[in-house]
């Protein structure tokens, strides 16, 4: 039931936010379910996979302002990041992994609060 609760509130945030629902899976899953970091973000990176695609069909559905050619451009960027992210995440140590974490959310934090 907790795995299915954290995957409700991740796939809530990122239906809301567009964003926000790896972040929550991160966090579910570190303490939740007592997964190394390592573990923890790869795990989080296949949990999107699915709340996106759906999130993706809904906004397309409902929002005409949905720019298809800027998100394949993007979602190309993206899958070359993923590849390179992924490699990245074998050689990093589990405390970088916590900082560089950490020190994205204060910054998105940061962005949102003050724009």
């Amino acid at each position: 039931m907790k795995k299915l609760f954290a995957g409700l509130v991740s796939g809530i945030f990122n239906g809301l936010l567009g964003s926000g629902g790896g972040v929550v899976a991160v966090l579910a899953l570190r303490k939740f379910f007592g997964l190394n970091a390592h573990k923890t973000h790869a795990t989080a990176v296949a949990v999107m996979l699915p709340m996106t695609v759906v999130s993706v069909a809904v906004y397309a559905c409902m929002y005409s302002g949905f720019d298809w050619k800027v998100a394949l451009w993007v979602s190309l960027g993206g899958a070359i990041g993923g590849v390179l992210g992924a490699k990245l995440l074998k050689k990093i140590s589990a405390g970088w992994l916590h900082k560089i974490f950490g020190a994205l959310m204060v910054f998105a934090a940061i962005r949102v609060v003050v724009g």
